[in-house]
């Protein structure tokens, strides 16, 4: 078990999938380095990238043909541009010409140049292998995309070292609810000091602070964007952003210029129930649609679950508590990374594994969580906060239509942060000592959950809605 941060957990980069988009980004990545590292980056004449499992299956509604290329061009998904991204694209279908890491000119045809295969490799679902051609001679690579944005390869598999870095690592480690808080415990701490503790042993909390601000005005941000954006999303679904609607119909008439504006005058509009529950779709559908036409967004912990979480975080900055700051966005983040480490240790974040139950089913337990701790609810509360998410996403598939992102995938992501909401207030209501369902038992029958499900439900576009309806029908 690997020593997991919430900033493993909590990644900014571009739409519309971590496992499909932003995986295969950082495998690119990955690869010019080990070019570099063995002096053999300059002498590549040629390179091919062979897609396997559901990373073909359904890699063109995710984009990952996209990811790679910029990948392999030398983009960061942090930091690159959005509107270069077409222009960066269109420039090499039509030169038929990719500057790899903006460093040298290489020949490159997307349509034979990148495969997708059928097949799946046996290691994980998510398999690509980068190829590169040196003196007539080919080198291979293969990584896999476990989801979240985590890339592996598969020797990791049987390395002893991960064990060591991470017991070597954190002062705090963690694999199960009941180590987490038999420490919380300990220290007499709530689960966000235990975990801002550990953090605290990678990066000074200055730095910490800096990076957890930078995630949430992404979030801010990302929420912004959504909400005052019209018009239909790409891909061919011809699926109409709701959001910029939603948001039209609940907005008061005090003026604003930025996203923090704009979050204080949400303050003042009208806080009936309706209105609660059309807000939090609100922020969350935003969230998506943005994900959808490949935006910048927070891997939280997937980019298909990404706006579960900035939900039900605006939900308590805009209704529960309004003299709140940047100390309740810290600590919400701090226990949602927490809680998604827990399931990525113990079960999957990967829908291409688990189905969706493995995104949106562990987005709803990260934000449940961290919502009962500012509600002040107790560790034991947390983490039943936590499992109650969970527990009623247990066997939820993933069939995207057309493979994209967007049906049924968007929706999820109201009805995820709607029921974190839920069982953060029915956590505060529970006395520990009844509970019945504990959080590892969850977390362990999520997988073995996973495990028996068909790969027709596993982002597959092989079953399920996926099948039952046809882009032509839309």
């Amino acid at each position: 078990m690997e020593c997991i941060s919430t900033f493993d957990m909590l990644k900014i980069g571009v739409g519309p999938s971590s496992s499909h988009t932003l995986g295969p980004w950082r495998a690119a990545e990955r690869w010019i380095k080990e070019l570099k590292d063995s002096k053999k980056f300059d002498a590549v004449e040629e390179i091919t990238v062979n897609l396997y499992g559901s990373l073909s299956l359904t890699g063109k509604g995710h984009a990952t043909d996209y990811a790679i290329m910029l990948g392999l061009s030398g983009g960061d998904p942090e930091i690159i541009p959005i509107n270069s991204i077409e222009g960066i694209i269109n420039s090499i279908k039509e030169n038929k010409v990719l500057n790899f890491n903006h460093e040298k000119l290489v020949p490159f045809l997307p349509e034979t140049n990148i495969i997708f295969n059928r097949k799946f490799l046996p290691y994980h679902s998510n398999g690509l292998t980068f190829t590169a051609t040196i003196n007539g001679k080919k080198l291979k690579s293969t990584f896999y995309s476990i989801g979240g944005g985590f890339v592996v390869k598969e020797e990791r598999k049987n390395s002893k070292k991960n064990k060591e870095i991470f017991l070597n690592t954190f002062p705090y480690p963690i694999v199960k609810g009941t180590e987490l808080l038999a420490y919380c415990a300990q220290l007499n701490m709530p689960i966000s000091g235990v975990v801002l503790e550990n953090e605290k042993s990678l990066r000074d909390e200055k730095t910490i602070d800096f990076e957890l601000q930078r995630i949430w005005m992404t979030m801010l941000e990302c929420m912004y964007i959504g909400c005052h954006t019209e018009g239909n999303l790409p891909g061919g679904l011809n699926v109409r952003r709701r959001a910029y609607d939603m948001h039209q119909n609940l907005k008061g008439v005090v003026p604003y210029s930025d996203p923090q504006e704009w979050l204080e005058t949400i303050r003042l509009t009208e806080v009936k129930f309706r209105q609660i529950l059309k807000w939090v779709s609100c922020f969350a559908l935003s969230v998506n649609e943005v994900n959808a036409s490949l935006g910048r967004i927070v891997t939280a912990p997937t980019n298909g679950s990404a706006g579960v979480i900035p939900a039900v975080l605006m939900y308590y900055l805009v209704i529960e508590n309004h003299e709140a700051n940047f100390d309740h966005i810290k600590r919400f983040l701090l226990v949602a990374g927490e809680i998604g480490s827990m399931f990525k240790k113990g079960a999957t974040i990967s829908a291409a594994m688990g189905g969706c139950q493995a995104e949106i089913g562990v987005s709803s337990a990260m934000a449940a969580g961290a919502l009962c701790e500012l509600l002040g609810g107790s560790p034991d509360q947390v983490l039943i906060a936590a499992e109650i998410a969970m527990e009623h996403h247990l066997g939820l598939t993933c069939d995207p239509i057309g493979g994209l992102v967007q049906i049924p995938c968007i929706e999820r992501n109201s009805m995820g942060a709607m029921k974190a909401i839920h069982a953060a207030e029915m956590a505060l209501d529970t006395n520990p000592e009844n509970v019945k369902v504990p959080f590892d038992k969850v977390v362990s029958t999520m997988w073995e959950t996973a495990k028996d499900m068909s790969s027709k439900y596993k982002e597959t576009s092989e079953g399920g809605l996926a099948v039952a309806v046809n882009i032509p029908d839309c």
